[in-house]
């Protein structure tokens, strides 16, 4: 993993082939580095997206991020089971390793109920708007709103699993959404 270099340019692979992912997972675990480069080729788009939108379009901070997860995958690569499929292992251990970032950052700031449910207006559920307007929306929404927002609407995380990952109560993971949702209602001028 020395001296690699985060290349955005990377198509996102949406497939994989189960034998030859796990075949180049078992030759990377073995200590194969073309396996791992080919490994990280393949996934780094779609890594690095998730943690771009879970750190507020910091795209330094996304690329720090993203190598770290990489390292941390080339680390932990003896211990995935190929149990499930090595890019759904990958890409939760890339979202974690951002939640982690965000957990020690603490940025967020206290806001009462009753300011919450301002904010939030109406039960108009999440849609998509202009994709710049929506990207910077979402990068203002606070750390812990954005979180659940990213992870629930983009990633298609259940509120039980962002709770245990963000160490917060099902209903205060339901509360954090919908209080993004109507954050991003009224920064786009109720246009979502």
């Amino acid at each position: 993993m020395d001296g690699a270099v985060l290349s955005l340019q990377t198509p996102v692979v949406e497939a994989e082939a189960p034998g030859a992912a796990s075949a180049l997972v078992r030759r990377a675990a073995a200590g194969d580095m073309a396996a791992f480069e080919q490994l990280y080729r393949e996934h780094v788009g779609r890594v690095y997206g998730s943690i771009l939108r879970l750190v507020a379009m910091d795209r330094a901070r996304a690329e720090e991020l993203t190598q770290e997860a990489f390292v941390r995958a080339w680390q932990k690569l003896s211990s995935f089971r190929h149990e499930s499929a090595f890019s759904t292992w990958l890409h939760r251990l890339g979202v974690n390793v951002a939640l982690m970032d965000l957990r020690g950052r603490r940025e967020e700031e206290n806001v009462d109920d009753a300011a919450l449910e301002s904010a939030a207006g109406g039960e108009i559920p999440f849609c998509a708007a202009e994709r710049g307007d929506l990207e910077r929306a979402v990068a203002e929404l606070p750390p812990r709103a954005r979180a659940v927002l990213v992870l629930h609407d983009v990633e298609g995380w259940k509120h039980d699993e962002i709770s245990a990952e963000l160490g917060m109560a099902v209903g205060s993971s339901k509360a954090q959404l919908h209080r993004a949702r109507g954050l991003l209602r009224r920064a786009l001028g109720g246009e979502i």
